[in-house]
């Protein structure tokens, strides 16, 4: 047990957190939000992804656009071992439930993999302390779509099964943010089941 606290530790101590006051050790708010996965649509709460293992949360600011799509495809490409580790997946941005449905099917991005849940107003964003920035007016997509919401910065939460954020990942490339996640999810090792 002590080596899984050390491993835990130091994995979080290689992880430099960005401007999120939220930190390692800290409950995470518990949200229910819209979300798309493969072009469906659906309700995810936190709070029942957590019964299944580590959730990877991972906020960022607008989907359709450079970094965020290559943060998307990464996290669809390597979801398997985000799996075999026992973790969940879910990106949260204050993107339109409809651009989300399109984003979670976009064989580019999530490739109907990785869910992405709709954080519109940033109430999500906000209770995890995170900065979120206003869009400007007259930006657009990837796609030439007007980008019409605010942005939330890009931060990942990893949050154990017990409610608990065990690490913080931020200011990093979003290859390197997915890489991060990944390391400390297979350090958590395998969700333990409750016993009957």
């Amino acid at each position: 047990m002590k080596r899984l606290i050390l491993s835990i530790a130091l994995s979080a101590s290689l992880v430099a957190p960005a401007l999120a006051a939220l930190k390692s050790g800290d409950a995470a708010p518990g949200f229910s939000l819209q979300a798309a996965l493969a072009g469906k649509q659906f309700t995810y709460a936190l709070q029942d992804a957590l019964k299944k293992g580590p959730v990877v949360v991972y906020f960022y600011p607008s989907a359709y656009t450079g970094g965020c799509n290559i943060q998307a495809h990464t996290f669809a490409i390597n979801q398997d071992k985000f799996t075999a580790a026992g973790a969940t997946i879910i990106g949260v941005s204050l993107d339109s439930i409809a651009r989300l449905t399109d984003f979670s099917a976009d064989p580019l991005y999530c490739a109907g993999k990785i869910p992405v849940a709709s954080d519109v107003g940033g109430k999500t964003a906000k209770a995890y302390e995170l900065k979120v920035s206003a869009g400007g007016p007259g930006m657009t997509d990837s796609r030439g779509a007007p980008i019409d919401h605010d942005f939330a910065e890009r931060t990942t939460f990893i949050v154990t099964a017990d409610g608990k954020i065990a690490a913080v990942i931020g200011g990093v490339s979003p290859p390197d943010n997915v890489q991060k996640a990944l390391e400390v999810v297979q350090h958590l090792g395998p969700a333990k089941k409750p016993s009957a």
